[in-house]
């Protein structure tokens, strides 16, 4: 492992557990706090009932449905406790199997004990649904992160016939029915769509794809003071970035700096009709920081770049049209190679030649990642640490095949980041860096507003420009990704979603680095 990749390791970002390391993060506090599981499981269910008790009052009927496991003894003790607060709480508990988790148990007996519960079902066989209706408040407590196939039978059925209903709907952890990592082969049909989930301590990775948003709602994430050592010892493969990771990460210019000592960079971008990416990727890589950008593009862009980016330098194309010079690269500090190219044979074959002979760090996007995917055995040419910057669609073409969602097309990208020793941007709500040396970042800015042509060139732009100022790849990756998601959020404040333009997030890009400066 290089010293870059193991400082990423024990620095950056909030980490994202599995499943199974859920479950042992849970065993490391029961073990080292010390605390009985049945008091960390009143302790989380203390938190989850103060969350309910924020936005639903007394007034609104309750209906809990608890499963078998851990989740169901969670639900079981949220009913209590908000009987005990004077809610009118129906419980239906399903022991079809005539087995309960330990915890689950003893929250079963304390409903049985209490004086405020008038309504507990215990199902084990036969079942009369509840009537649900737009009054009601559904407390999810089926299944939670331990989930591991999907949900079949009566439960599909419970879960079809809550989804139907007009009731609002709050998942304790997680929906049930999705399962933590990996719901490429679930039945989707019954998965419960929450209005609201109660997630503990942290996000759970299927959260942060874009298929499972209508099954989770409302997010909130519920501190239960889960063991900080334990956190902090158990390693994870996937980790979030924050602002706490990106401000360490910021080179600072030297007083007495002059545009030599910030970096040369190069663009080659553009064809005609498509200059458009070469002034974005440009002005986003100046703004970034960059000393000097040298623009290469073909002729007839010339007369547009000159006036919409003079701080430029032009590098003209012999070629009227489309790129297909290659250009010397030996004073040239990062360049970036791709947006609006095309896809021409020529081109194709100038962006081969100028990998090959570049030794800056290199970024690929758009039109050249189409590129590659045409002609994948030029992929065992690319030079190692070189970045990609894919939206989904750009990736699959690159893999080869369709992904059947977002999780299989995140582990493709880990896999191909790790064999071609490269940093691959998976670029999405939750932009995902995938690393050398198989980590995976998430990155935790950005917004919907941002889903607009011309926001990938300027993601290469702001990329390039750190590589040009003399930022490590992990690093660049990282505070380009974050700093393009910030000037999104800011500019979102003033201008609205559904007016920001990818120019917007060049302009907001200064109030971005004084955010970090700050």
């Amino acid at each position: 492992m290089s010293v870059e990749s193991y400082l990423f390791c024990i620095f950056a970002g909030m980490k994202i557990f599995t499943s199974a390391q859920i479950h042992e993060l849970d065993h490391y506090t029961i073990e080292h706090e010390p605390i009985r599981s049945i008091d960390l499981m009143e302790r989380a269910a203390k938190t989850l009932v103060r969350a309910i008790t924020d936005t639903w009052t007394n007034e609104k009927p309750v209906v809990v449905f608890a499963g078998p496991g851990n989740n169901g003894g969670d639900a079981l003790a949220v009913a209590r406790l908000l009987a005990e607060q004077n809610y009118k709480v129906s419980i239906y508990l399903f022991n079809v199997n005539g087995k309960l988790s330990e915890d689950c148990t003893i929250n079963r007996q304390r409903i049985l004990d209490s004086r405020k519960v008038k309504e507990f079902f215990e199902v084990k066989d036969e079942f009369d649904p509840p009537q649900l209706t737009p009054a009601t408040l559904v407390i999810d407590g089926l299944f939670g992160s331990g989930l591991n196939k999907p949900l079949a039978g009566g439960f599909a059925s419970l879960v079809k016939y809550i989804n139907q209903s007009p009731a609002e709907i709050v998942s304790i952890d997680i929906p049930s029915g999705l399962m933590t990592e990996d719901n490429t082969y679930n039945v989707r049909a019954n998965i419960i769509k929450a209005d609201v989930t109660l997630t503990l301590q942290q996000k759970k990775l299927s959260f942060l794809f874009a298929e499972n948003q209508q099954f989770i709602g409302k997010l909130r994430i519920l501190d239960i003071r889960l063991s900080q050592e334990g956190i902090q010892k158990i390693e994870a493969q996937y980790t979030m970035l924050d602002e706490s990771d990106i401000r360490p990460r910021i080179l600072h210019r030297n007083e007495f700096a002059h545009k030599g000592d910030m970096g040369n960079a190069l663009i080659i971008a553009g064809s005609y009709g498509m200059a458009g990416a070469a002034v974005l990727a440009t002005k986003a890589c100046l703004r970034t920081g960059a000393g000097k950008v040298t623009v290469h593009t073909p002729r007839r862009n010339n007369d547009i770049l000159q006036i919409s980016v003079p701080e430029a330098i032009l590098d003209i194309d012999r070629d009227e049209l489309y790129f297909s010079d290659t250009i010397d690269t030996e004073d040239m500090d990062a360049v970036c190679i791709g947006p609006g190219i095309r896809q021409q044979e020529s081109t194709a074959i100038a962006l081969i030649s100028q990998i090959r002979r570049s030794q800056c760090p290199i970024v690929l996007d758009a039109d050249a990642l189409n590129i590659l995917a045409n002609h994948r055995a030029w992929l065992q040419q690319l030079p190692k640490n070189i970045i990609m910057t894919p939206h989904p669609k750009e990736f699959d073409r690159l893999n080869g095949s369709n992904c059947a969602d977002s999780f299989e097309r995140l582990s493709k990208a880990r896999d191909l980041a790790e064999h071609l020793q490269a940093y691959i941007i998976l670029k999405g709500h939750y932009s995902a860096l995938c690393m050398p040396n198989g980590h995976v970042v998430f990155n935790s800015t950005g917004n919907a507003g941002m889903a607009t042509a011309g926001s990938g060139d300027v993601l290469s732009g702001i990329i390039t420009g750190l590589l040009a100022r003399g930022y490590k790849h992990a690093d660049a990756c990282m505070v380009g990704m974050y700093l393009h998601g910030l000037a999104g959020d800011i500019a979102v404040k003033e201008l609205g979603q559904e007016s920001l333009m990818a120019g917007d997030l060049i302009n907001y890009l200064p109030k971005a680095f004084l955010r970090i400066n700050d």
